[in-house]
């Protein structure tokens, strides 16, 4: 007698909205394995028809609680490209060090709240409370710094106040500055913890080629701005976002998808890894040596990892730029502003993968039309690719439907998809 499997998760939990998966096995064979978006759309391009481009970007920054400064950040590159304004370099700083605030924040928030319990057998985090008190106390002390980083240099923990177009509205004090470069450091011993903790749990061995995108360095680790690239030799200008993205609708689902050079491509840390890895800063080359992660890493799993790395590249660098700045003192911290009939696109590296905001400006500064590019949205193909053949390959192995269950969760939780703002 034919026996057929099903698993049927509605929504996922520990992720950011509403998705669900979609599993059917026969007789051992995969018959059918979708992820699947079914967030209500939300509108927010629409939202921003109007707004003036002192406000536009600060607006945008609503559209995510997590990755508020992404999005701040590619609204102002846009608007600053689209009216020809050259940010002074201590500008530059402060957002590169609000940048890192936040790519803290999101890696540290993954990795021990969404992803732990998974490779521990949990439930939820909730447990760890009890069961592991040092571990909880460690991502506390590393979301701390994260948030203290961001209140200091963008104003707020998350939707920034002080990123303004052409520059800042505020230069900290040397003080706080000092203050923040105590905490960086003492987060490296908090950071070699984490390694050491996450070199300790099994990743599943699941590896499936893929196609990485994100943007490209030159001299620095890319999170502002640059060329947009793949691990399959595309090299296309930050204009091109429209060639590099190719969106595209699918039935039944809310949230458009993405292809390149393939039927589908990846973002997010690993792509960035992959992509730019000897522009790690050195300590963070070195903990990438404990996971065995080098390019080009084609296990999705493995993005856990890359998570790490970065954290502690934006730990170091972040002690690079503050010394930087304590040396320099205050300077220019804005240009001034001319507004124009213009379009301009910014490409930022949001924690998830790169993000690309267009916006079309009136002759008064008025925003006409905006266009956003979500990392989830370049994602959720390649998450559509990578589930049937995992599971074929489970099916294959004879795992039982807990296992497939559970599998099928944890990898698409290691792309930490933002659904809210995949769907517009």
């Amino acid at each position: 007698m034919s026996e057929r499997r099903t698993v049927d998760v509605r929504h996922l939990a520990r992720v950011e909205g509403h998705g669900d998966i979609s599993v059917a096995v026969r007789d051992g064979r995969l018959e059918e394995a979708r992820w699947q978006i079914v967030e209500t759309p939300r509108f927010f391009e629409a939202m921003l028809a109007g707004a003036h481009y002192s406000t536009a970007a600060i607006l945008a920054s609503r559209i995510c609680g997590i990755c508020s400064i992404s999005h701040c950040l590619a609204g102002l590159r846009a608007t600053e490209r689209a009216f020809g304004v050259a940010v002074p370099a201590v500008a530059d700083r402060l957002r590169r060090l609000a940048k890192h605030g936040e790519t803290l924040q999101s890696h540290v928030l993954h990795l021990f709240f969404l992803a732990a319990p998974d490779l521990l057998g949990l439930p939820s985090v909730i447990p760890l409370v009890d069961s592991r008190p040092d571990l909880v106390h460690l991502a506390l002390r590393l979301k701390g710094l994260g948030n203290r980083l961001c209140d200091t240099i963008a104003g707020r923990t998350t939707h920034p106040v002080s990123l303004q177009v052409g520059g800042v509205a505020k230069v900290p004090a040397a003080a706080e500055l000092r203050r923040l470069r105590s905490g960086l450091e003492a987060a490296l011993g908090d950071l070699d913890e984490a390694a050491a903790f996450l070199a300790s749990v099994e990743l599943p061995d699941f590896e499936r080629e893929t196609e990485w995108v994100s943007l490209g360095g030159e001299d620095d680790y890319p999170f502002i701005g640059g060329r947009l690239v793949s691990s399959d030799g595309v090299s296309r200008d930050e204009d091109d976002y429209l060639a590099m993205t190719n969106e595209f609708l699918v039935e039944g689902d809310t949230s458009k998808r993405t292809r390149l050079s393939r039927d589908a491509f990846a973002v997010g840390p690993l792509a960035r890894v992959n992509n730019s890895f000897e522009l790690l800063h050195p300590e963070a080359r070195r903990v990438a040596a404990r996971f065995r992660l080098e390019p080009v890493c084609h296990r999705p799993f493995m993005a856990h990892g890359a998570r790490l790395v970065e954290a502690v590249h934006c730990v170091c660098d972040a002690v690079r730029l503050v010394d930087e700045q304590l040396a320099d003192g205050a300077g220019e911290a804005a240009a001034p502003v001319e507004p124009r009939a213009a379009r301009g696109i910014g490409a930022v590296e949001a924690p998830r993968g790169i993000l690309y905001h267009a916006l079309e400006y009136d002759r008064d500064g008025r925003v006409v039309a905006a266009d956003c590019v979500i990392p989830t949205t370049q994602n959720n193909g390649n998450i559509d690719r990578d589930l049937p053949e995992l599971v074929a390959r489970l099916a294959a192995a004879g795992a039982d439907d807990r296992r497939l269950e559970l599998l099928c969760s944890m990898l698409v939780r290691a792309y930490d998809p933002c659904i809210s703002c995949a769907v517009h």
